[in-house]
């Protein structure tokens, strides 16, 4: 691992270069996106508009006013909310993303757990029931958006059995119904992508070597065919993570949920521009770090995997 700070510099380097041009494309979208800031306020006087633009400096120049959001993003002030002079952009921030880390945290612990166990269990029992059951479960999964599971696991759980409450945050029970609709289709896609990575792995020669000498099911099972097979699980699961750490704006809208999706799909239709960058920041910053994290797991998991000169991975075969 003597390349890995060079490794990590360079991830670096990329992932400002990322945050500035997904920076760059957000300002364009939003001056381009159809309306004006303050539309919501009512019928307002020409002067009493014009004053608005003054003190939000809107009314600057585009370049004055990019180079303005990047002097924010460097120092981490987003500045007021177009919504509320007394209220900052970061409010919303520290607000909601709280929340939206522990769903996505609940929702990330029980695709993957489920995910692996079907996947596992299909490969094991392959062309059996099992293995049938997981197929199903994981078509249901990938095919069913979040949104329709949300509804339908309200539908049965909360209108018809009244097992769970149908919306908010208040306990730890208001959070079961919306971590399983976040966690459905990524659950299903791990559970794919397991049951084919352990029928390829269980049909490799070492396999066959450590039965023909004798060696437990079990022990090969969790000794060599998982730790081989879980590798590409790995490599997507830096998206996974991502996508339910801060994608989760459906089911948040659903459920009532205060938490970044909800602010985020709010300053959209508000034109409120500094929590609209404030929060692709954010979501830019988590799948960069998440990213970042999966590749330096990779040569921990599979110590044929190495880093080399140049910030790069190479097969150590």
């Amino acid at each position: 691992m003597k390349h890995l700070p060079k490794y990590i510099l360079t991830r670096v380097i990329y992932a400002v270069f990322t945050l500035w041009v997904v920076v760059t494309i957000t300002f364009v979208i939003m001056k381009a996106i159809p309306g004006k800031p303050f539309a919501s306020e009512g019928k307002i006087s020409p002067q009493a508009y014009q004053n608005l633009l003054h003190y939000y400096k809107l009314d600057r120049s585009y370049p004055e006013q990019y180079l303005g959001y990047l002097k924010s993003i460097v120092t981490l002030d987003f500045g007021p909310s177009l919504r509320s002079s007394t209220i900052d952009a970061n409010y919303y921030i520290q607000k909601g993303l709280p929340v939206s880390m522990q769903l996505g945290v609940q929702a990330l612990i029980v695709s993957l757990g489920m995910g692996l166990v079907l996947g596992i269990v299909a490969s094991l029992y392959h062309n059996k029931a099992p293995d049938y059951i997981a197929i199903i479960i994981a078509i249901i999964g990938v095919s069913v958006p979040s949104f329709i599971m949300a509804k339908v696991l309200t539908t049965i759980f909360s209108v018809g059995l009244h097992w769970f409450p149908v919306a908010g945050w208040k306990s730890f029970e208001y959070t079961i119904l919306p971590t399983f609709a976040l966690a459905f289709l990524p659950m299903a896609q791990i559970a794919r992508l397991m049951r084919s990575s352990m029928l390829e792995v269980m049909g490799m020669d070492y396999i066959k070597t450590a039965k023909a000498k004798g060696l437990r099911r079990f022990s090969i099972i969790i000794k060599h065919a998982i730790r081989n097979a879980i590798l590409p699980i790995v490599s997507i699961s830096g998206t996974i993570i991502t996508n339910l750490l801060t994608g989760s704006f459906v089911v948040e809208r659903i459920f009532t949920i205060p938490g970044m999706g909800e602010s985020f799909v709010k300053s959209i239709g508000n034109r409120d521009y500094p929590v609209i960058m404030a929060a692709t920041v954010v979501y830019c910053f988590v799948l960069i770090f998440f990213t970042l994290v999966v590749d330096l797991l990779y040569p921990l998991i599979d110590p044929r995997i190495k880093l080399v000169g140049g910030g790069k991975m190479a097969n150590g075969k």
